[in-house]
């Protein structure tokens, strides 16, 4: 009777199944997550930010748009970003970039990152998209002077008509072709 009943328990899996059973649930919660976000952004985005995956089938890029907060130097600009999530995504957090050249305090002009500390060590879980994009369009009103990446925006910034000329010197408009 013992043999009957060992033969009939299920196969041990391997441990190498096991890792890749892991990293599928992972993933497949990841891509669960981010496909929440996206149908979050597309049924009640506010005004000003939009985001959506790059291409079809990858929810790790995403392309987005974000427009300058009335009532600051950047009202009527819009600008590109883009946003890559890690496969650990929520307990990491996303890779923003301007694509759009940026000129402000808290954005490297050179290469688009963002000195923003929600997306450094004030990461939680708990963000999402849309919570980075407004928070996002509220530091382009709002800058940390005292944590500069381009000290030369961040020295500027008090003396608003000097700033536009230079933040309009560097801004180039979204069009259609412009990928």
């Amino acid at each position: 009777m013992e043999q009957v009943t060992s033969s009939l328990a299920p196969p041990r899996s391997s441990t190498k199944s096991s890792v890749t059973d892991s990293s599928s649930q992972v993933a497949g919660s990841v891509t669960k997550r981010l496909s929440n976000e996206l149908m979050t952004l597309m049924m009640s985005s506010p005004p000003g930010i939009s985001a959506f995956p790059k291409g079809d089938g990858n929810l790790f890029e995403w392309a987005g748009t974000l427009e300058g907060p009335t009532g600051t130097i950047y009202s009527g600009l819009t600008f590109r970003i883009s946003i890559s999530f890690p496969s650990n995504y929520p307990y990491v957090a996303p890779t923003l970039k301007f694509e759009t050249p940026c000129y402000h305090p808290n954005v490297d002009i050179t290469g688009g990152s963002i000195c923003l500390d929600i997306l450094q060590d004030k990461w939680s879980a708990v963000y999402s998209v849309q919570t980075i994009l407004i928070s996002l369009q509220s530091l382009l009103g709002e800058p940390n002077n005292a944590s500069p990446l381009n000290a030369d925006a961040a020295g500027l910034w008090d003396n608003q008509d000097a700033f536009k000329v230079q933040l309009m010197k560097h801004y180039k408009p979204i069009t259609d072709d412009s990928a």
